[in-house]
């Protein structure tokens, strides 16, 4: 199962949230909180505070970029 991190605002977040919807991909919306900073779940697993970030458990899969998401999604879940 693939999980986003995002936030609902993010314009980055809302185009990956488009691509995973157009190609009915199945995953778990993981809410970002800015306000954790190095607590947040997304640090503690990419590193990074910054949105969108996937985590694709069933390919060891981490990444960050929005256009890089999407390009992953389209080679690997279309």
């Amino acid at each position: 199962m693939l999980e986003l991190y995002a936030n609902a605002g993010c314009p980055y977040c809302q185009k990956v949230l488009k691509k995973m919807n157009e190609l009915k991909i199945d995953f778990i919306w993981r809410s970002h909180d800015f306000m954790a900073g190095e607590n947040s779940w997304g640090f503690k697993i990419g590193g990074k505070t910054q949105v969108p970030l996937l985590v694709d458990q069933q390919n060891a899969v981490t990444m960050y970029e929005s256009e890089e998401i999407m390009k992953y999604l389209e080679e690997n879940y279309n």
